[in-house]
């Protein structure tokens, strides 16, 4: 029996919008349910997930780790960056080169990851509506690897948190303790800074949001 494959078949990462009240609440795409050790990742060629690793340490995730949709961030990798920061070249070149990085690397754009607060572990790839509350500034092996930290903006539990400040300190800790242990069994560093505000959350939206208009928009109207 020949298969049969769907064509045009929905993208998370683009064809989930998110949302017209961005930045202040998104859809957010959960990839890893709250008390998971199996880290899973989209893959951005297919749209589907696949599993990077099982968690080396003794620890699961603390909460609901995914991605903001239609966003893009400057990746770790040198040669994208300097796709995404083509300073004043023409747009045109620098939209073209990203293109054909993406066609090669699929894997190593970034997309704005975030850790959405609540009560419950939800379905992998379920989406929800998230508040942003802040940032967690992260240094993964030497290189910058920054976290939203959002609530569900539906859960009674956790929506009328604004402001990261708002946390008790002792979930600050145990979110800084999970990132901070995580890699160690498998011989990689990664150092938590400061965890800071909603306002440079919505900062950070905004600009990756941007990002992605300018580099994949254009392209998906044609």
């Amino acid at each position: 029996m020949a298969n049969h494959y769907r064509s045009s078949a929905s993208h998370p990462w683009h064809d989930l919008a998110i949302g017209s009240d961005a930045p202040n609440k998104f859809n957010a795409v959960i990839e890893i349910p709250k008390g998971s050790k199996v880290k899973y990742e989209l893959d951005k060629e297919t749209g589907m997930l696949y599993i990077d690793r099982v968690l080396y340490s003794s620890v699961v995730y603390p909460h609901n780790y995914g991605f903001i949709p239609q966003t893009l961030c400057e990746d770790n990798d040198p040669l994208v960056s300097a796709i995404c920061n083509h300073g004043h070249e023409p747009q045109v070149a620098a939209g073209l080169l990203l293109e054909l990085f993406r066609l090669f690397n699929p894997l190593n754009l970034c997309v704005q990851d975030v850790l959405v607060l609540m009560q419950a572990p939800v379905v992998p790839m379920s989406f929800l509506r998230a508040k942003p509350i802040g940032v967690m500034q992260m240094i993964d092996q030497g290189e910058q690897d920054d976290k939203i930290i959002a609530v569900h903006a539906d859960d009674p539990e956790f929506r009328d948190y604004d402001d990261i400040n708002q946390l008790p300190k002792h979930r600050l800790a145990e979110i800084r303790r999970f990132f901070e242990d995580y890699k160690k069994n498998e011989h990689k560093e990664v150092k938590v800074d400061e965890f800071l505000g909603a306002e440079l959350a919505r900062k950070t939206i905004t600009e990756s949001m941007a990002m992605y208009e300018e580099n994949y928009l254009p392209k998906r109207k044609r």
